[in-house]
């Protein structure tokens, strides 16, 4: 697979978006809903130094929060009709398997928000944490704080690269495939580790836009959160494909 194979998913995804603007924009504004109503709970319990936990950790579940978008592709290549009803429906065929995958997800997700905590208490201590206004300049500025940032970001790091690694293409591979979650993660491992770079590049390209809908005020995830669905239709189109399956 070539290294530049992200561009090219991502441009599919592109068009798939505006073939079918009501469903993407869609799926784009309820996710952006969830993560602003997240994002608000944080700031109503003051908590607002968990924002980068809750933005690193958000990312573990959006693979299978993608599912509609990823059937949407599906029929779209196919030459289907897509309406809004049958791609909210797409998972119930898989439903058992998709959903322990979730619970996977789901579970890695609260193990990233424990460790987070860990973190925080251990690098901070019984001195509580800093006021929201100066938790920015306290995690850049000071020893501890920057303690803090590079232990989170090394865990946080190693946690996304796994669930980055057997989510890439499973949840697209469940759609498509009688096959159990087990299997479809394995598929998803050895397609990133099968080919390293353009999947390296193809997660670094999510951690951008991801980053850019938060840095939007989380409006950029009207249209960031379909075009990485729909560019991952394209990707396990690519990797394994599409609906013909085989590896």
């Amino acid at each position: 697979m070539a290294f530049d194979a992200p561009w090219n998913w991502l441009s599919a995804g592109w068009r798939d978006m505006w073939l079918v603007p009501e469903i993407s924009l869609t799926y784009g504004a309820v996710f952006a809903g969830v993560a602003a109503a997240l994002v608000g709970g944080l700031w109503l319990l003051e908590a607002q130094s968990l924002f980068l936990a809750l933005a690193s950790g958000f990312m573990l579940i959006g693979p299978l929060a993608a599912v509609g978008l990823y059937e949407t592709s599906r029929r779209l290549a196919r030459g289907e009709t897509v309406g809004l009803g049958q791609v909210v429906a797409a998972g119930l065929a898989a439903r058992g398997q998709l959903a322990f995958l979730g619970a996977v997800l789901l579970f890695a997700f609260m193990v990233w928000l424990q460790l987070a905590f860990l973190l925080l208490m251990l690098f901070f201590g019984g001195g509580g944490l800093p006021p929201p206004s100066a938790f920015m300049q306290t995690l850049l500025f000071t020893p501890r704080g920057l303690g803090l940032l590079i232990a989170g970001s090394a865990v946080g790091g190693l946690i996304a690269a796994f669930i980055f690694a057997i989510s890439a293409v499973a949840v697209p591979m469940l759609l498509v495939h009688k096959t159990d979650a087990v299997s479809a993660a394995r598929a998803s491992l050895m397609a990133v580790i099968h080919n390293p770079k353009p999947m390296a590049l193809w997660a670094g390209l999510i951690v951008v836009m991801m980053a850019a809908g938060f840095a939007t005020l989380l409006v950029g995830f009207v249209l960031a959160f379909p075009l990485i669905g729909h560019a991952t239709w394209h990707a396990y189109a690519d990797v394994y494909g599409g609906s013909s399956g085989g590896a």
